[in-house]
């Protein structure tokens, strides 16, 4: 069974904060580098939940340009010739490495003043598919170049877990304040409002969750790992990493064995991944199923218009598939 952790903390804070001022791998000079779109700061965000703290944290100050379009698969993104013209005229690039292998290279060669790869202001951790707790036999890699859980690969979804995304929020605030000192006070003052945002968030989750019928669920891919941890529940996912792998008969009888002695009640799916195999599954162990979505981009089936709403809806979801009283 997975461990619950603590509340976002002052501790945890400082330790993101110190983490950030040593790992942006290039910052612009003392002066001020809003010199973008009517003198904002250009930022170019990989994806959506980077976009999110982006806008959230810059405000009327940023300018801020996705490289994933909303419904896209971020994992299978390619990079256009456009964009990379985009991201040599951004001031800030905001990315998660080894999620998106196109962009780590766009931005790699890049002349970008501040590079801010989210996956170093925060720990990572191997997640990986599970059976009854225990990870099964499976592909060393996939082929977005992810290794399993038996392997050196680290799961980099960790927007899921308002504890981590928080203190990325606190690394993301940090740079924002070095590339546009001249507006460094909102900065800061935004990035609190956004951590406080999801401390609530946390503790809406941790009180949400903590008496439940069941403490397992089953997903379509293994994207809530850091959430399942955060929360002491344990995810069984139907594939590993990648969202567009196919399992394999013996991890579908397991998943179904599984359901039946741990009281299981739904499969969940993804809205920007077919939901063909979990609707298999569930129709074959007469279980529910419904969405449990890893927020990598806002479309109109998301159940919410931005990050906070979206992860109530998971949370809803969590309590109704799970039980809690």
């Amino acid at each position: 069974m997975n461990v619950r952790r603590r509340h976002i903390s002052a501790t945890v804070i400082a330790a993101a904060t110190a983490l950030t001022l040593g790992s942006l791998s290039a910052c612009s000079s003392d002066s001020s580098a809003a010199d973008g779109e009517g003198g904002k700061l250009d930022v170019v965000a990989s994806f959506y939940p980077l976009q999110f703290l982006a806008e959230e944290i810059g405000g009327s100050h940023v300018s801020v340009n996705t490289l994933t379009e909303p419904g896209q698969e971020p994992h299978d993104l390619e990079i256009s010739a456009k964009q990379t013209a985009q991201l040599q005229e951004s001031d800030v690039a905001l990315y998660l490495k080894d999620l998106q292998p196109s962009v780590d290279e766009a931005i790699g060669q890049s002349e970008v003043k501040t590079k801010v790869d989210a996956a170093t202001l925060t720990g990572l951790e191997k997640h990986g598919t599970e059976v009854g707790g225990h990870a099964a036999e499976h592909e060393d890699e996939d082929e977005h170049g992810h290794e399993d859980e038996e392997g050196s690969g680290l799961d980099p979804h960790i927007w899921l877990d308002p504890v981590k995304y928080a203190e990325v929020a606190e690394g993301v605030g940090k740079a924002f304040e070095k590339a546009d000192p001249d507006n460094a006070a909102t900065y800061k003052k935004n990035t609190a409002a956004l951590v406080k945002k999801l401390d609530g968030l946390d503790t809406r989750f941790e009180n949400g969750l903590k008496d439940t019928k069941t403490k397992v669920f089953i997903t379509t891919h293994a994207a809530f790992g850091y959430l399942a941890e955060r929360y002491g529940l344990t995810e069984e996912a139907i594939n590993g990493l990648d969202p567009e792998s196919e399992p394999s008969a013996n991890r579908v009888k397991d998943l179904e064995k599984m359901a039946k002695a741990d009281g299981v009640s739904t499969v969940f799916y993804e809205t920007l991944v077919s939901d063909k195999t979990a609707k298999t599954i569930a129709a074959d162990a007469n279980l529910k199923t419904d969405v449990l979505d890893p927020i990598e981009g806002i479309t109109e089936k998301s159940r919410g218009d931005d990050y906070i709403q979206v992860m109530d809806a998971n949370l809803k979801a969590l309590q109704t598939a799970l039980g809690a009283e």
